[in-house]
């Protein structure tokens, strides 16, 4: 018998076997116990990221949180946490309208002066507008236009007056002020998720929708008389907002001193010099940004370009009082006011000018009002479309956009 093993251990095939007999076993348990080792350092791993993410959030939430109950995920988050400072009010300190009233152009007559400058949205066939007068108090208003949820938004520390959609990933959302800044801008957040956003550029830096971006909503800040002009039948927020707030004072007398600079406190970063920091600039983003400062665009009237293959043309007039100026928003210095069209209508491509007082196409001599509208000419009852845009002020803008290309004559 152990001749006979003997023998067959000495042939090849008999080795393989013999071996294959005698070391799978233990293969198998070898294998069985790495595999448990690696499962186990795996699930440890799993549970070290997840302490280190808790432990993350909580000191995110210490830094910005300012000791206020949120339901927000501090694990994600973009931004240095250092850049995200206290306004001086708590979480809806300023308060959010949820509930907006509208009153009539008529009624709206009784208060508000020619000057006024007022943020203008048209959706589905109506037109709402929002003077500065009463934003500059209470920041966002949660409303609906022409059956579009809009988040209506201003930042006077930025002279951001900008509009989102309200409809994000299948849900709608509502927003509220924070009551923090970053690099001087508003910081809202929306109420389902408590995800924190960045109002100049409608994104999110912290929380559970990180990184998602707000749909913006073409939208002008034209003086009060112009808009009456333009639209007869506009509903106009009321001052019936269910807060008591002195409407029509300017609470930042002073602030948009052309010579002046941002609070230091609340901005920190470094300045970009191509135009003084308080400069109200027409500040588009279309693939890079582009901006025009108020300065050479009053000189100019309308600005032609072109920027990746989307031609625009943008358009100053006079009459619009700055918000931010003297005690009575009315009374602010004039500023002007701004629209921006896309040039391509139909199979070409216009190029704007005033003439003779008018605004006016050289292709065909057609005339056009602020709204884009043809009056006269061949191309009348045409319309052009709005292209979104703000009225930052250059800091505002150029630190979320430092590649944006500075137009010049």
């Amino acid at each position: 018998m152990r001749e006979t093993r003997m023998k067959a251990l000495r042939e090849p095939a008999s080795v393989a076997v013999a071996l294959a007999l005698v070391v799978a076993p233990a293969c198998g348990r070898v294998e069985s116990a790495v595999q448990s080792s690696e499962e186990s350092e795996s699930r440890r791993s799993e549970e070290r990221g997840i302490q280190d993410r808790q432990t993350n959030a909580s000191v995110v939430e210490a830094l910005i949180g300012g000791g206020e109950s949120w339901k927000t995920d501090f694990s994600k988050i973009s931004v240095p946490p250092k850049e995200i400072v206290s306004g001086g009010p708590p979480r809806d300190g300023i308060p959010a309208i949820d509930r907006p009233s509208f009153e009539s152009a008529a009624e709206a007559d009784r208060w508000l002066e020619g000057s006024d400058p007022v943020l203008v949205v048209e959706h589905g066939g109506e037109v709402k507008a929002y003077p500065l007068a009463i934003l500059i108090w209470h920041e966002i208003v949660n409303d609906n236009v022409g059956g579009q949820p809009v988040a209506v938004t201003f930042c006077p520390l930025c002279n951001t007056a900008l509009v989102f959609d309200r409809n994000v990933a299948g849900r709608m959302l509502d927003f509220g002020t924070t009551g923090r800044l970053r690099h001087s801008d508003l910081l809202m957040y929306d109420r389902q998720t408590e995800s924190w956003w960045q109002q100049a550029v409608g994104v999110a830096i912290v929380g559970e929708l990180l990184d998602t971006e707000l749909e913006f909503v073409p939208a002008n800040t034209l003086s009060w008389e112009m808009v009456r002009s333009l639209h007869p039948d506009v509903l106009v927020l009321s001052r019936e907002t269910g807060h008591r707030r002195d409407y029509g004072r300017n609470p930042y007398v002073g602030y948009d001193d052309p010579g002046g600079s941002p609070i230091p406190g609340f901005f920190t970063a470094d300045e970009d010099r191509r135009m003084p920091a308080m400069e109200r600039v027409v500040a588009l983003d279309i693939g890079t940004g582009w901006a025009v400062g108020f300065s050479p665009l009053s000189e100019a009237r309308v600005v032609n370009d072109e920027v990746e293959d989307t031609a625009f043309a943008v358009v100053w007039k006079s009459g619009a009082a700055s918000a931010l100026d003297r005690s009575q928003v009315s009374s602010g210095r004039d500023v002007g006011q701004t629209a921006v069209f896309d040039r391509h209508l139909a199979d070409r491509t216009l190029t704007l000018e005033w003439k003779n007082g008018s605004l006016r196409d050289v292709e065909t001599g057609s005339t056009w009002d602020f709204a884009g509208r043809a009056l006269t000419g061949p191309l009348e009852g045409q319309r052009l479309r709005s292209v979104p845009h703000g009225n930052h002020f250059w800091f505002s803008w150029v630190v979320f956009r430092p590649d944006t290309r500075v137009w010049s004559d």
